[in-house]
């Protein structure tokens, strides 16, 4: 009887349980059952809908299995269930594959290494199967955490530890491949999805990285396998296509977690992976999106600004490498928002700079505090080298707006400045700042061709750099020439010019240039003035050393190939002839190297010119007292002057006219058609501007206070007001002997200059005495100007009591848009 029952209840079970059992061989060595699975396919391929009996059915004897660890059963239904899922692309494939995911997440639950890495392997099977419909319920949070786990697996055998590792990177790809382009899917990209995601493929590549820098680099792979079976490799690879994938609203998310990583790890220093990182991020996304990346990491700049130097400096170096592959794109609306939080910075650490500074002074900690402060210089040249890689990769547009951007930066003695506080800084800071400023403009302008010279040197521009080149430090002023050189110079004629010495065959240097435009001459009629004026202020510095008069020689050089046509060359040879007179009347008491300095410079520049215009009677002119020079006076040639230990005369004789270039020969030279020589015999003298009323070596700050000062200690008493009128203060009104002569004297100069002076010396003397007189008006009407009366009466002071005076509102005169 029990024989009976159980031969009659076997054939009463489900037809799909007899197949799913007729799979499993009894011993599971022998693997799955080819003619039964076929079987079993075929039966779920005509019947759908049994598909998803069969798979909760495979899931329970799956489950079964893996708690008796019996593991060779385990296989052999994952191999069913992978079968069965390619076999099978119905609508009824959905429950089916809930099925299917339970039982790859009761494998991953294992700690068994082969489980975890077989239903890895099933379910990246699942995320290549392209679904026709999405899936409204389906959700991979748990795989997510179960695959990012896998990936940071410390197993103590190197070999499994890989494997889990590769087959959790594997995992988080197949998830990615299988949600990212699902809109029902979008929740992968929140932030508690790639907080695990990211940091997992940047553990996998930081870990190669480590053992590459360690002197142990991991091997390829293991019998000749490809590199996917390499972590880092594999981990580079999602990484990528993650990036990839990502859309315009994603960007922040996928970016955050890899600044958070470099944080946690302390990559930023050294900064190797951290670059690389950034790299791969830059050339992943679409170039539209650059900016995004751009702005994460100057926010994360801003939110490091109390950090380490070494840090910030290795954030900037990261920034670089950001903008450097974003200038070749698109790089947004970010281009002044990354110089803007660039000079921030550069403030700060001049700031922190100078705070080390005078701990330092005080006694503090010698030795840390002079590597403190190596190190915030190693943060500035990170940032200036960044300016200036992104501004030289901008096209010219754009590089002419952050020339002025950055000149609206630079802290400007007279002139107030409402970027950076001065006042808090002091001198030094601010001298410091107005160097690495200039020096971010010399990057910014390196390589700049400007069609014209008005729109390379505008005024917003020009008068603050010119203002610059009057400071007291001969470091900022080469600096200003420097910047000159790069605007002026657009044939790249520097490098020939290179060092200030008597150049034999300026034809042998093979110069380029081009015939000056009509608005380089226009330029030159409007500025020419203050060009040449600062170069003569610039010239009788004290502090000025060889590099200096090299610059200034490269200067007139290249303003002679560049912008001088016949009447520039006129004012140029009496610049320089008003440069000699300057050495040789001395009335600035001037060191003998700096006189022997302006005769070298001008015996340089003349030879020059004069091979520059072919003009052979003016060269010879220039050779001869060249010769001469090296015979009786080499102190007064470059190749002698700026030699150590040369001798140094007592004095620079007037009466050795053969040593010197006389205006008489050269305008004898220069007469004829073309050249108007006759304005040779005028004296250069550099015009009075705004610039010699402000005290040039005071600060805006102290500028102001001093006016304070003034008037308020220029207010005397009634008292004084009346002046003592005496026998002798009659004498003087009445005896009116040698003032008509002086007179007539001052008279006849006006005239004669009015007569022969050029037009532009002539309109820049006019428009100083016209500004003087507005700010004169100005002072007269700020004193005198007092607030519109009020219907509730006016405060008046007298006799030490307070009056209230009313107006009726009938006599008030009112604006007429009142």
């Amino acid at each position: 009887m029990p024989a009976g029952v159980c031969g009659c209840c076997g054939p009463l079970r489900p037809r799909y349980k007899r197949l799913v059992d007729n799979i499993f061989p009894e011993d599971p060595k022998d693997g799955l059952s080819k003619s039964d699975m076929e079987k079993l396919t075929f039966y779920a391929v005509s019947a759908p809908e049994k598909l998803d009996r069969i798979g909760a059915y495979l899931a329970e004897r799956l489950s079964r299995d893996v708690v008796r660890h019996r593991y060779g059963y385990v296989v052999i239904a994952m191999e069913a269930l992978d079968q069965l899922l390619m076999a099978c692309h119905s609508q009824s494939i959905k429950p089916f594959v809930e099925s299917f995911l339970h039982m790859v997440a009761k494998l991953l639950e294992s700690r068994e290494p082969d489980l975890q890495v077989l239903g890895t392997n099933s379910f990246v099977k699942f995320a290549n199967i392209e679904e026709d419909t999405p899936s409204y319920h389906r959700r991979y949070d748990f795989f997510v955490s179960q695959f990012s786990a896998m990936c940071h697996s410390t197993h103590e055998d190197a070999e499994t530890r890989t494997r889990i590792r590769v087959a959790g990177i594997k995992g988080l790809q197949g998830v990615v491949r299988k949600t990212v382009n699902d809109e029902l899917q979008a929740i992968i990209w929140e932030p508690q999805h790639m907080d695990k995601l990211i940091p997992s493929m940047l553990f996998n590549m930081q870990d190669s990285e480590d053992l590459d820098r360690a002197g142990h680099p991991s091997t390829p792979s293991v019998a000749g396998q490809d590199g996917e079976e390499n972590p880092a490799a594999l981990a580079e690879s999602c990484f990528r296509e993650l990036l990839g994938r990502a859309a315009y609203g994603n960007m922040n998310n996928a970016v955050r977690p890899v600044l958070v990583h470099l944080d946690n790890h302390h990559l930023w220093d050294p900064n190797e992976f951290a670059v690389s990182c950034f790299r791969i991020i830059m050339y992943s996304i679409q170039a539209q999106h650059s900016h995004h990346v751009i702005q994460q990491v100057l926010n994360h700049l801003d939110t490091n600004n109390k950090n380490t130097p070494r840090v910030r400096a290795g954030i900037v170096q990261v920034l670089l490498e950001t903008v450097a592959i974003a200038a070749k794109g698109s790089v947004g609306p970010t281009v002044l928002e990354v110089f803007n939080t660039l000079l921030k910075h550069l403030r700060m650490s001049v700031d922190f700079e100078l705070g080390e500074s005078s701990r330092r002074n005080s006694g503090v900690s010698v030795s840390s505090n002079r590597g403190k402060e190596s190190e915030e210089r190693y943060v500035q040249n990170a940032i200036i080298q960044t300016i200036g890689f992104f501004g030289g990769n901008l096209p010219d547009y754009q590089r002419a707006e952050v020339m002025m951007f950055i000149m609206g930066k630079v802290p400007v003695y007279g002139t107030p400045c409402h970027t950076l506080d001065t006042v808090k800084i002091g001198h030094q800071g601010t001298k410091r700042i107005q160097a690495m400023l200039l020096s971010s403009l010399i990057m910014v302008t390196s390589g700049f061709k400007s069609k014209s010279m008005a729109g390379a040197l505008p005024p917003p521009f020009l008068d603050p750099l010119f203002s610059i080149s009057l400071m007291e430090d001969s470091e900022l002023r080469q600096l200003v020439l420097e910047i000159l050189h790069n605007v002026i110079d657009r044939h790249d004629n520097r490098a020939k010019l290179r060092g200030i010495r008597i150049i034999p065959n300026v034809a042998a240097l093979k110069i380029k240039r081009e015939k000056i435009s009509k608005q380089d001459v226009a330029f030159m009629k409007k500025h020419g003035q203050q060009l040449y004026r600062h170069i003569y202020l610039g010239c009788k510095e004290e502090d000025n050393v060889h590099k200096n008069f090299e610059l200034l020689f490269t200067t007139l050089a290249i303003m002679t190939i560049e912008l001088a046509n016949e009447e520039v060359v006129i004012d140029l040879i009496r610049l320089a002839i008003a440069l000699q007179d300057m050495a040789l009347a001395n009335e600035e008491n001037m060191p003998m190297v700096i006189r022997c300095g302006i005769m070298a410079l001008v015996a340089a520049y003349l030879n020059f010119l004069s091979q520059m215009i072919a003009n052979p009677p003016f060269c010879q002119h220039v050779s001869k007292v060249i010769e001469l020079r090296t015979l009786d006076a080499p102190y007064l040639l470059p190749e002698h002057i700026f030699r150590d230990k040369c001798p140094f005369p007592e004095s620079l004789e007037k009466e050795d006219r053969p040593l010197y270039f006389q205006t008489t020969d050269m305008a004898e030279c220069l007469a004829g058609p073309g050249y108007n020589a006759e304005r040779l015999s005028i004296p250069y003298v550099p015009q009075v501007t705004d610039e010699d009323r402000l005290t040039r070596r005071k600060s805006f700050v102290d500028t102001i206070s001093l006016q304070v000062d003034i008037m308020s200690n220029s207010l005397p008493d009634k008292s004084q007001l009346a002046e003592e009128i005496t026998f002798e203060t009659l004498k003087k009104a009445i005896d009116t002997t040698g003032l008509e002569e002086q007179e007539r004297e001052k008279r006849r100069q006006v005239m004669e200059k009015f007569q022969k002076a050029p037009f532009e010396e002539i309109a820049a003397h006019c428009e100083s005495k016209a500004n003087m007189l507005h700010d004169r008006l100005a002072q007269i009407f700020e004193l005198t100007i007092r607030p519109p009366p009020s219907p509730s009466g006016v405060v008046s002071i007298s006799a030490g009591h307070t009056q209230h005076q009313s107006v009726p509102v009938y006599e008030m005169k009112f604006p007429d848009l009142f």
